[in-house]
């Protein structure tokens, strides 16, 4: 009986060490999965779900995370991983489009005001992320959406994009530079309007 009580007691503080790596590693990271789950899904209740089996899954598995390393892009991994296996089979069938009329600085060439940085997306984002753009990400079809919320708003290098998504390198290269086409062709007229850059059409 004493071998079995101290079995019991040593699993306890076994799971209870695991629970607090876990609370400590894996949820400051919530808001910011349930913000690309949010854009990824279209639904605040499947975004919900989605994270909620995002967590679940890492915690299940929380002895295959290394210490030290990544939690946060690992973390996203397993959610991008649920929503191409389960989600997106149920939405609707990707859409074909064709970017390749669109002037690579149709938008961005013209937001040097924005100040410096090579990520004018990130710098329009943190000034101001309203229904206009938070729109304009929800129409890309997914595979683009996907890679530009990854990259825009959740600022993950281009490899650590390929290893979320379990992408090609040039994979990830191209559905960016295509998704940031039509990103910024849909989010002319909002800079426009906003002042962002001057309508040359006056």
């Amino acid at each position: 009986m004493e071998g079995e009580n101290f079995m019991v007691e040593s699993s306890s503080k076994k799971e209870l060490a695991k629970r607090r790596a876990f609370d400590k590693e894996a949820l400051p990271h919530m808001d910011a999965l349930y913000r690309t789950a949010l854009r990824m899904t279209k639904n605040s209740q499947d975004a919900e779900d989605l994270v909620q089996e995002a967590f679940v899954k890492a915690y299940r598995f929380w002895d295959k995370f290394e210490s030290g390393s990544n939690c946060r892009a690992w973390l996203f991994k397993i959610m991008t991983n649920i929503f191409i296996n389960d989600y997106r089979s149920k939405s609707r069938t990707p859409v074909s489009v064709n970017v390749d009329d669109i002037d690579d600085n149709f938008l961005y060439g013209q937001l040097a005001d924005l100040g410096p940085g090579d990520n004018p997306e990130r710098q329009l984002f943190a000034k101001v992320f309203d229904d206009d753009v938070k729109k304009a990400i929800e129409e890309l079809p997914d595979d683009f959406r996907m890679v530009v919320v990854l990259s825009f708003l959740e600022g993950f290098s281009y490899q650590e994009i390929a290893d979320i998504a379990d992408l090609q390198l040039g994979t990830v290269k191209s559905r960016l530079h295509r998704g940031r086409k039509l990103l910024q062709k849909q989010l002319y007229d909002y800079a426009i309007k906003n002042g962002y850059i001057k309508d040359t059409a006056k």
